[in-house]
């Protein structure tokens, strides 16, 4: 048997101490988490038209910490043998009815096999309570749709992608670090949540006293939503818009609050998220090991987007001739979200044929 090199942790913490008869006690405490029977709808609920040219059903799978997350999933129709795969998620407050359903259908009119989902908490997927982010679940999330992917009959294993967009962007990138399983990654439009939680936009609010002012903020929160036996909803996008308010906040309040993207399980469309979620957040960094990534990344930036030196400040971290960054000429922030006009879908589609592809 090929002895398997466990990490100091966990050798320090006497995982190297049990014997055959201790494993076989565990294992009825160590099976991976039942399914959890959730209510999915039935109906095409989704922002964006159906297409016909694909297949589109329901799935569920189960991540590390239990949590039974929900998913759309898009199979090109009349396909045939074992495809190249790819998970969607994201904006960060959004659902799989939004932005990362139009991309997965979109790319699975290019012939692959794709599923959108709703991350822990939020949308269709289980987890109580309701509506909260962690920067270490939302990862999770990521490789356990590689889980669900790698064994299904019609996927190829070795072909596996994902795709985040916005605040999962980030997300996305920083589980391809942790997982090498992930071939490609592409962010979209993308967020750094940890940076911006911890420093506000452009790092405006990056100093030790804003920081402790916000952490003893919402330190008082958590006691407050203990004493109130609730967690207080910090607010989707806002609405109505005061006449003052930055053109990419104008921007959300477009996608979100308009027939164009609003969905009533969606976070940023109505009350938001738990206030008290953005602590880990402030207390995490994402990519301190990005320069260890190998497989191959594309960031995607819109060229008015306020969000781009998120984009491209990260993409100075990775190394690699597998690594793209790619501006599109006069878009913003959310013409990247559902803008096909905008949204450069056929260099996604060939970035991840190119660095997925068969027989290698």
């Amino acid at each position: 048997m090929k002895k398997l090199l466990l990490p100091a942790i966990l050798l320090i913490t006497g995982m190297s101490t049990i014997n055959s008869q201790n494993m076989t006690n565990l294992n009825t405490n160590t099976s991976i988490a039942p399914a959890e029977q959730l209510t999915l709808t039935s109906e095409w609920d989704k922002v964006f038209p159906k297409s016909e040219k694909v297949d589109h059903r329901k799935v569920t799978f189960v991540n590390r910490y239990g949590i039974t997350l929900a998913a759309d999933m898009y199979i090109p129709k009349n396909a045939e043998g074992k495809l190249a795969a790819i998970a969607v998620s994201g904006p960060f407050g959004a659902v799989k009815e939004q932005s990362s359903g139009l991309y997965a259908q979109q790319l699975a009119e290019r012939g692959f096999l794709t599923i959108a989902f709703d991350p822990s908490f939020t949308g269709e997927s289980g987890g109580q309570p309701r509506r909260v982010a962690s920067p270490d679940i939302n990862v999770e999330d990521f490789s356990a749709a590689v889980d669900f992917l790698s064994v299904q009959p019609n996927v190829d294993a070795d072909r596996i992608g994902i795709l985040g967009v916005c605040g999962w962007g980030g997300i996305a990138i920083q589980a391809a670090i942790n997982d090498p399983r992930i071939k490609a990654t592409v962010a979209s439009t993308m967020y750094d949540m940890t940076r911006v939680s911890a420093n506000g936009y452009f790092d405006a609010d990056n100093s030790k006293e804003k920081r402790n002012a916000t952490r003893k903020a919402l330190a008082q929160q958590r006691t407050e939503d203990y004493q109130n036996g609730s967690y207080q909803r910090a607010g989707g996008v806002i609405d109505p818009l005061p006449d003052d308010v930055s053109q990419f906040v104008k921007d959300y309040h477009a996608y979100y609050k308009t027939p164009r993207g609003y969905h009533e399980r969606s976070g940023n469309s109505t009350d938001g998220w738990n206030t008290t979620s953005v602590m880990p957040f402030m207390n995490f960094k994402f990519f301190e090991y990005a320069g260890e990534l190998e497989n191959a990344v594309l960031i995607v930036h819109g060229e008015k987007a306020h969000s781009r030196y998120f984009g491209e400040e990260t993409f100075k971290l990775l190394h690699g001739d597998n690594k793209e960054l790619l501006i599109v000429a006069d878009a913003s922030h959310c013409d990247l979200y559902d803008n096909l006009d905008k949204i450069p879908m056929n260099q996604i589609a060939t970035f991840f044929t190119t660095w997925m592809p068969e027989n290698k």
